[in-house]
């Protein structure tokens, strides 16, 4: 990884934007930024993430087996810190939120260990959070 990291820009379709906002601002915890009647900005732990309303673009996603559990194969998310995604978790849980994957650890005990978990918001957008203890191996083979 380098210290340099920017900034990515994602653009998801949603089918109704309060529950998304309410979903990314009160659940997630990301501040709001610019928005008009079909887009809201949000700050998704540093990086952009605008949601459009497109309900016509929404869905579930397939999924494919990863470590014994059915990952949805189109989905995004951000690599925390232990104690970020440790709170993270925690308010999610606290809150009832429904999982995909519960909080858990994936390969344990082989190169590429990670907590993770997967969840939808309400337009079906699955979302992954995870850390690394060591996060060198963010992309070992």
């Amino acid at each position: 990884m380098t210290a340099n990291l920017r900034p990515f820009h994602l653009a998801i379709p949603v089918d109704d934007l309060q529950q998304a906002e309410a979903f990314y601002s009160d659940i997630i915890g990301c501040g709001t930024g610019r928005r008009s009647k079909r887009w809201i900005d949000f700050n998704f732990f540093g990086h952009q993430l605008v949601v459009h309303l497109a309900p016509e673009e929404c869905g579930r996603a397939q999924t494919n087996e990863v470590d014994g559990k059915q990952v949805p194969a189109r989905h995004f998310g951000v690599v925390l810190e232990r104690g970020d995604w440790q709170a993270l978790a925690d308010r999610l849980c606290a809150a009832k939120v429904d999982f995909i994957i519960e909080p858990g650890i994936r390969f344990a005990g082989d190169v590429g260990e990670q907590g993770t978990f997967f969840l939808t918001d309400p337009s079906g957008n699955a979302l992954e959070f995870k850390y690394f203890e060591d996060v060198g191996q963010l992309f070992a083979a």
